[in-house]
């Protein structure tokens, strides 16, 4: 298993960031995480921009978790984003959100989402939905990405 892969998890409620590290960590993930607040963010992380131009402390992410609703930037915004990007469309994206609305469903999926996963209310269901859907993307071979969009 690739235990070098990089999540990005773009997630605008700090509460929902500390659920889903507390989760990854009690599920044994110990790969890098990074975190962003919004996809105006994640942009400038995927490109390099900014504070993300040192890409030894800002690796380029192999997967990334994605909310959908965030202000500035959705995560709809940022699906078409990636998919315009060369390097970046490749990336795995795993919608991570609150919504189970048909329309964002299938929305997300046609704009090129891999996954996606409905938040569940205990932090024992979330680990178990975090650990599923990283030891999927972690065996997955991905193509290598020069490391900006």
């Amino acid at each position: 298993m690739n235990r070098h892969l990089t999540v990005l998890i773009v997630e605008d409620l700090p509460d929902d960031v500390l659920l889903l590290r507390k989760a990854m960590a009690r599920s044994g993930i110990t790969n890098p995480i990074q975190v962003v607040e919004d996809g105006r963010e994640a942009i400038a992380y995927l490109q390099g921009e900014g504070k993300y131009a040192n890409r030894m402390q800002y690796p380029f992410p192999s997967v990334i978790f994605t909310d959908l609703k965030m202000p500035r930037v959705s995560g709809f915004e940022v699906l078409e984003w990636l998919r315009q990007h060369p390097d970046c469309s490749v990336i795995p994206v795993i919608i991570l959100t609150a919504s189970r609305q048909d329309e964002d469903v299938k929305r997300a999926y046609l704009m090129g989402a891999n996954a996606y996963l409905v938040k569940p209310t205990s932090l024992a269901d979330l680990e178990s939905m975090v650990k599923t859907a990283y030891d999927f993307w972690a065996w997955c071979e991905k193509p290598h990405v020069s490391g900006n969009c």
